[in-house]
């Protein structure tokens, strides 16, 4: 059996507690918060002990993986701590809240003898992975393009509920840090790496209540010679589902929840996404069961994990570019 523990017991935590349960060589052993009601709730929920601090828990527990599910600022620094001490680590998106923090974690990560993962699960998605194979097998053809939008919504009571959320200390940036980087990491690592990226970052519905932005755009080149856009708000209505658009010389690849792929002779191809197994809400994606089981199925094997901080680094990069062209009075609070 290896025995699991889980670094922050908030909202995105569920997912991690659903995954475990349903591993059948995995235990939960313990749970950390520095919150006492949701520390007391989580321990008493799963039947494990409790700790308020996460190194108390590592010398009295002594887990083999820890699911780092904290506030963007601890995400960096306590799977370094982990790492250090010979401890697999499963940690949630952004890799960081800085760039000088995700640079630590990738330089731990690389001498550490444990394994890290980063939570960009929705590359384990049915739509994904497909785009990802056709792309690679090349019949489609030469990549000309991409576009991509996440329309999403928050009120200021999102915000009022986890204040660390709305602010550059501890959330490292707004809707770009955590709602549309997941869509940032699927754009770039399916289109290719990116080699200049030029954009804005603003906050168009929510100032007064979050010090972060709320709506973003920009245009990347990739190294490939591909160009792509995005937009993302969360001033729309509703949840609407995100879209990744690519064109290549013989193919549209069109994710709306599923995939349908319209060839250039006129016929049509469609990949349906799974359903959501795991617990939580849907639009963080159906896929973190399998990068979780996978994650603890490789831990016997050599090298490292394929969605490592080095890998992970590439869509913090490319958001931290745009923070610093946004907002350069502000380098040293965004960066």
């Amino acid at each position: 059996m290896t025995r699991a523990a889980i670094i922050g017991c908030g909202d995105i935590s569920t997912v991690h507690f659903s995954a475990i349960a349903t591993l059948g060589d995995v235990e939960l052993v313990a749970v950390c918060d520095t919150d006492p009601g949701r520390l007391g709730a989580a321990a008493a929920a799963h039947g494990v002990p409790g700790y308020a601090d996460f190194l108390d828990m590592l010398r009295e527990v002594s887990p083999d993986v820890v699911h780092v599910c904290t506030p963007h600022h601890l995400h960096a620094s306590v799977a370094a701590d982990c790492l250090e001490r010979g401890v697999n680590v499963i940690v949630e998106k952004p890799l960081a809240h800085t760039l000088a923090e995700g640079k630590r974690l990738i330089e731990v990560a690389e001498r550490s003898p444990a394994k890290i993962a980063v939570c960009f699960q929705n590359r384990y998605n049915a739509t994904s992975r497909a785009m990802r194979k056709m792309l690679d097998d090349g019949g489609l053809g030469q990549v000309i393009g991409a576009s991509a939008t996440v329309m999403w919504h928050r009120d200021g009571d999102y915000y009022r509920s986890r204040p660390w959320r709305g602010t550059w200390a501890e959330g490292g940036g707004g809707l770009m840090m955590n709602q549309a980087i997941h869509t940032v990491d699927l754009l770039q690592w399916l289109v290719g790496d990116v080699a200049k990226v030029e954009g804005r970052a603003s906050t168009r519905s929510l100032a007064g209540v979050i010090e972060v932005e709320d709506t973003a755009e920009f245009v990347a080149e990739h190294v490939g010679g591909a160009r792509s856009v995005f937009y993302a708000t969360l001033a729309n209505a509703v949840n609407a589902p995100v879209t990744l658009d690519i064109v290549t010389e013989k193919a549209t690849l069109s994710l709306r929840g599923d995939l349908t792929i319209t060839y250039a002779d006129g016929s049509v191809e469609v990949v349906p996404e799974r359903v959501a197994e795991s617990g939580g809400r849907s639009y963080w994606g159906v896929s973190h069961e399998l990068l979780i089981a996978d994650f603890h199925a490789s831990l016997g094997e050599p090298g490292p994990f394929w969605i490592n901080p080095a890998e992970a680094g590439k869509s913090l990069a490319i958001v931290k570019d745009i923070y610093a062209q946004s907002y350069p009075d502000m380098v040293g609070r965004v960066g």
